[in-house]
């Protein structure tokens, strides 16, 4: 097992590798120049062109070939071309990285580390109640329409994932903000906390410091502010959840153990949760862990929709603002998590089903 975790850790790297390089080649498509979009576009020339000198990019974005040319020239030695052939935006910017410095912001002229640590527990106290949601609504429903098939409950369940996959996160946002928000006042319709009141901060997720602080007006209003974005965040979670959960069910119960329980006598809550819910739950704790993704990925536009201060709408307004590094920082540590979940939900395999064997 240890083994397995270690392989599965230094595979991380290549991967991660190769996410800065594709994420760095993408961000330079977009259209528009930072230097531009710090100074405005009727900025003098001269100024434009020490922005881009501060910013370094000047430099070639990957690899500098006029090295190639002055060591087939003679003007530099080999060594010192090979040397100049790595001078450019993406190794200055990896370069950074393996100090541990991940840059600052060209937008807000912050250290990117410092921004990071306000904007992810937003993010995380998000994902985390959008998939509690997913998890308790979504596996008791699969359970229901695996053990009720045909009935009214498992049409309606089923059309009702259905119509949660199918329906965009930003559209169900504005519909919950119209309907809850505005007509019938239950939420709030934008932000994460009241900006009137003040809460003592120790893990940065509200909820947990509310109960911390034994403020139970700072939790409701915490609570409340969550509500409508995490149900928009988690019911394309919820929906898939939903469905695998009933598919592997209705292939367990179909074992002829199942039919050897239920002739036991046993009690038919116990053979649903404690035997075919145990052996199918292999299949639905792999689609949880593939649906950290989807969270994160979705974030970016429930974020924007609700204007909640995570990572998500800092990614959306730092590629507007041709934010560069804000932009490669955010992937880099979203594809680590995701990365690390997967290599969790792997090694989760092994304490559900003990015939699994890494080794």
């Amino acid at each position: 097992m240890i083994r397995y975790i270690i392989r599965r850790l230094i595979s991380l790297i290549p991967t991660l590798l190769g996410v800065t390089v594709l994420v760095f080649l993408f961000i330079h498509l977009i259209p528009g120049d930072p230097a531009i979009v710090m100074l405005g576009e009727h900025a003098a020339v001269e100024n434009v062109e020490r922005i881009r000198e501060q910013l370094g990019l000047n430099e070639p974005l990957f690899l500098n070939t006029d090295a190639v040319g002055q060591v087939f020239r003679g003007e530099v030695g080999v060594g010192e071309g090979f040397k100049s052939l790595f001078e450019s935006q993406y190794f200055l910017f990896l370069g950074r990285l393996l100090q541990g410095d991940l840059g600052k912001s060209v937008h807000e002229h912050t250290p990117i580390i410092d921004l990071l640590k306000l904007k992810i527990p937003a993010t995380v106290e998000l994902s985390l109640l959008a998939m509690i949601f997913a998890i308790v609504v979504g596996i008791p429903a699969g359970i229901i329409s695996a053990t009720r098939r045909n009935s009214v409950f498992d049409s309606v369940s089923m059309i009702g994932s259905l119509v949660g996959v199918s329906m965009p996160i930003f559209w169900l946002g504005l519909m919950l903000i119209y309907f809850f928000g505005v007509k019938l006042s239950w939420f709030p319709t934008y932000g994460r906390f009241p900006v009137d009141l003040s809460l003592k901060t120790v893990t940065g997720l509200y909820i947990i410091d509310s109960i911390i602080a034994f403020n139970s007006q700072a939790f409701g209003l915490a609570l409340k502010h969550l509500a409508m974005p995490a149900v928009a965040l988690g019911t394309i979670p919820m929906a898939i959840i939903a469905r695998m959960t009933r598919s592997a069910m209705l292939e367990v119960l179909q074992e002829d153990y199942i039919r050897t329980a239920y002739a036991k006598g046993l009690q038919e809550r116990v053979v649903v949760l404690r035997h075919a819910l145990k052996n199918a739950f292999l299949p639905v704790i792999t689609v949880i862990g593939l649906q950290v993704g989807t969270l994160l990925a979705g974030a970016i536009m429930t974020e924007t929709v609700f204007s909640w201060p995570g990572v998500g709408k800092w990614v959306y307004d730092a590629i507007l603002a041709r934010d560069y590094p804000v932009v490669q920082v955010a992937v880099l540590v979203i594809t680590l998590v995701v990365a690390v979940i997967n290599l969790a939900v792997d090694v989760s395999y092994a304490f559900l089903n003990p015939k699994i064997r890494f080794e």
